[in-house]
């Protein structure tokens, strides 16, 4: 029989012009006062602007916070809290990547809870509901859209927190393509590494259901099949949809099975050395793979076989057909030309080993790792 499992998920519109319905939707939740959250670049290309005309036409007033950057701080996430209350704001909208959306999580839950951002660390420890919030990604990786999760960098501590509640699901996704193609060939390789990573580590997770299994399988076999044509044809006609799709089936999975040891590893390099999340994540996939393996290997071959799926040609059983998928897949992405600046020392991968071992993404990883293991991972990919 299978054991009881429950699947959280926000209302989400997927497709094209999906973003213009900002409007519609903060009105039909009340909001007399947005609280939008974005970044520079997410302004510069234009579409925090389309947002701000779908609100204005429907006569909702805006605030507009976009000092966020990427692996979003402590820091910050406390800066808007204090411009969401002192504005008297009552719906917070987030236009942008992961690093937007979880900043307007963290500030969503002080802005209710009080305290400070850190204080929420961990695991159901939400008390009181987040004001409504809407969530509009511009890139195909996160999925924190999606997600149960919110990832924050302690500035102190120098680690990523990750908080995971369903407190933190938003209360509608606008998953709109077009938002795509303001992104460049590098940010899509990277982002759509971080979400074939989210469905890998879903599909082998201790806590994987038949629901999640279904859409981590899904989104594996839609980057295998569409992203190195999406990359080789990027600033064209390059279809974006089915990469806005993979990253949608990925947080379906990821959110309610967890993730694993790739992800514990990025978050302690992108907390100690503010690395980019989806190029630590692709960079790490494989030799994570292979340390995993033999704690599932018919899931891991399922893997396989979906990353060759609709291409000619038959791939190597076991291990091997698992790592030639995903060389040809990372080398493709151009992401190991960037392997020079992930440089680190003994002592780096010592400590964040470390920081590792404490990540709550470890808890579902299929095989359970020591520090020593962890260190050895580091010094493997990056040494």
């Amino acid at each position: 029989m299978e054991e009881l499992r429950k699947f959280v998920s926000p209302e989400f519109v997927f497709g094209s012009g999906a973003l213009s319905l900002a409007g519609r939707y903060a009105e039909h939740m009340g909001a007399d006062r947005i609280f939008l959250v974005t970044d520079e670049g997410v302004r510069r290309s234009g579409w925090a602007g389309r947002v701000l005309e779908s609100l204005s036409e429907r006569g909702i007033r805006t605030e507009c916070f976009d000092a966020v950057l990427p692996n979003p701080r402590d820091t910050q996430v406390m800066e808007g809290v204090d411009l969401y209350r002192r504005h008297r704001c009552d719906v917070i909208l987030a236009v942008g990547g992961g690093s937007v959306i979880d900043a307007a999580k963290g500030i969503g839950i002080v802005a209710t809870n009080g305290g400070h951002i850190l204080d929420y660390e961990g695991v159901d420890r939400i008390p009181h509901p987040m004001p409504p919030l809407i969530c509009i990604p511009t890139t195909s990786g996160s999925s924190a859209d999606v997600s149960q999760f919110a990832i924050i960098t302690d500035t102190v501590r120098r680690i990523k927190i990750a908080i995971i509640s369903k407190a933190v699901v938003p209360d509608i996704a606008l998953i709109d393509p077009d938002t795509l193609k303001s992104m460049d060939r590098t940010l899509a390789s990277a982002v759509c590494l971080d979400t074939l990573t989210h469905a890998v580590e879903a599909y082998v997770s201790q806590a994987h259901s038949f629901m999640t299994d279904r859409h981590a399988l899904g989104a594996v076999e839609l980057i295998g099949t569409s992203l190195l044509p999406a990359l080789n044809g990027w600033g064209g006609r390059a279809p974006l949809a089915p990469l806005m799709q993979a990253s949608l089936e990925a947080g379906l999975a990821f959110s309610n099975a967890s993730l694993g040891l790739v992800h514990a590893m990025a978050h302690a390099l992108g907390g100690r050395k503010d690395f980019p999340h989806g190029e630590c994540n692709g960079l790490l996939l494989k030799n994570v793979c292979a340390f995993n393996y033999e704690s599932c290997p018919e899931r891991f071959d399922r893997i396989a076989a979906a990353l060759a799926a609709r291409r000619d040609g038959r791939i190597r059983s076991g291990l091997e057909g698992l790592c030639d998928e995903l060389d040809r897949l990372i080398a493709g992405t151009g992401i190991r030309n960037e392997l020079d600046r992930f440089h680190l020392t003994r002592e780096d991968c010592r400590n964040l080993a470390e920081n590792a071992m404490n990540d709550a993404c470890i808890v579902t990883n299929p095989r359970e790792p020591g520090t020593e293991e962890i260190a050895a991972l580091y010094e493997q990919t990056f040494g």
